[in-house]
């Protein structure tokens, strides 16, 4: 298949009732280990990668790697950057090929937010990219280094932000929370549910990891497309990872590797097969 726009598989997730799983990546081997999973399971998938992680994974050396992934795979897979936090990362992303971009102003004062996002669509529309917007505070970050706290998305102000800035998909907060959750989250299924009433574009579930399986199907059936899944996919390599290290015998870097890709794709194979 081939290197898609996010726009483009989410048209295909509404028209067929389901969600898009949106996989964050830090490494080659979590790109090989999603990919595996979504040709296995012959379902589209969207790779990201967050600002705050390229300090460990440079955008530089992942961009065309995630890129490639996307365009040898056999199923359609959109590029994403998600959380853009300066404008120099966003259009460096748009450069090396990325598909879509979030520019993340939510922490801004309204007004302010829709500016900063009326320029990443203007920058975006350039390359044919998709973006995406949040509005309301998700809980915790991507790296768990700040917590700005939970505000709910107004469903007014979802509906004149989308209108004014023509974003093509609006994260929401309704009690969700990125990182490890240390019981599962309530989500305001009501606040969803009128978003989606009195807004046009598909709404985006941040922290996904820890939410379960019922909810997520739930949130699908409210107006939720695509979901962000991170923290669930680093925990489960790290696993596979221990699990060999602590195994008999020598060790070696490829069947670290290998526990490395399979960690990955056991999360990312189980997600998608929720998202159906």
């Amino acid at each position: 298949m081939s290197l898609v726009t996010m726009k483009s598989l989410m048209e295909q997730a509404v028209n067929n009732n389901r969600g898009v799983g949106a996989f964050s990546v830090g490494n080659m081997e979590m790109v090989k280990g999603a990919v595996q999973a979504a040709e296995e399971l012959d379902t589209p998938i969207i790779l990201q990668i967050a600002e705050v992680r390229l300090k460990h994974s440079p955008l530089e050396l992942m961009g065309p790697m995630m890129v490639h992934a996307a365009k040898a795979a056999k199923v359609d897979i959109a590029v994403h950057l998600d959380h853009g936090l300066t404008m120099d990362t966003v259009e460096e992303a748009l450069e090396l090929g990325f598909t879509s971009v979030m520019f993340d102003s939510s922490t801004y004062p309204f007004e302010e937010n829709i500016v900063r996002t009326q320029e990443v669509v203007k920058a975006a529309r350039q390359y044919g990219a998709t973006v995406e917007a949040e509005l309301g505070l998700v809980g915790g970050s991507e790296d768990g280094s700040c917590d700005h706290g939970i505000r709910c998305t107004n469903p007014e102000d979802a509906k004149l932000f989308c209108e004014r800035t023509g974003i093509d998909a609006l994260a929401v907060a309704i009690g969700n929370a990125h990182g490890n959750y240390p019981s599962a989250p309530k989500l305001a299924f009501d606040v969803l549910q009128e978003i989606h009433e009195k807004t046009n574009v598909p709404l985006v579930l941040h922290g996904g990891s820890g939410i379960t399986d019922g909810d997520f199907r739930k949130a699908i059936s409210l107006g939720i497309v695509k979901v962000n899944i991170a923290t669930a996919s680093f925990n489960s390599l790290v696993k596979r990872a221990e699990e060999y290290l602590r195994s008999d015998g020598k060790h070696n870097y490829f069947a670290l590797n290998e526990a490395m890709v399979r960690g990955t794709y056991e999360n990312v194979k189980h997600h998608i097969e929720v998202f159906q």
